[in-house]
């Protein structure tokens, strides 16, 4: 089964930096996210959709974004998804990533067609996953190491992509392909 979902990356220094936390867990054995799934990058997710006219929605994007700004962000809170096992980091919800992430779901309402998703304006956490599907004594080895290792990394949303993403029978992302990407101003 396939979804998609449009995601803002983030700059090549701040993804390096991420390489570098995914390398330790992996080498370490706490988790292998990061470093198994195939074309996976660093990214905020601005909005997810189960169905979509991806002819269609890549020209109103190309349109929409040509003109946009990169958008300033600051990774300063590490974070878990309740019952999920998932370990993040977050941005501080600044004016400007609020009005990003508002501006887009305003102009492409018309798609906003599932009142359950975690990215609507008023749903939405940014973060940036550093691991999914911990169990417990992993979720505490990479909270310890992340607790102990990380400081406050600025960044920056530089481009913008709609990806699509192929899902197991577990329900599980196995692999992304962008089908679409621009860069911000």
């Amino acid at each position: 089964m396939y979804v998609y979902a449009l995601v803002g990356y983030l700059d090549y220094e701040t993804e390096g930096y991420f390489k570098k936390i995914w390398k330790y867990l992996s080498e370490n054995n706490i988790t292998q996210y990061g470093v198994d799934k195939k074309g996976m990058r660093l990214h905020i997710t601005i909005a997810d959709y189960d169905k979509l006219n991806v002819d269609k929605f890549v020209g109103e994007l190309n349109e929409f974004y040509k003109n946009k700004s990169k958008v300033n962000i600051d990774l300063n809170i590490l974070g878990t998804f309740i019952n999920t096992g998932t370990l993040f980091l977050a941005p501080t919800l600044s004016t400007q990533l609020l009005d990003f992430h508002k501006s887009h779901h305003h102009h492409f309402s018309a798609l906003n067609d599932d009142a359950k998703s975690f990215y609507l304006p008023g749903m939405w956490t940014p973060h940036c996953t550093i691991a999914s599907r911990l169990s417990e004594d992993n979720m505490v080895e990479a909270f310890r190491y992340c607790k102990g290792n990380l400081n406050k990394i600025p960044g920056k949303l530089n481009e913008i992509a709609l990806i699509e993403i192929e899902i197991n029978l577990e329900g599980i992302a196995i692999e992304d392909r962008v089908i679409f990407s621009i860069e911000l101003q």
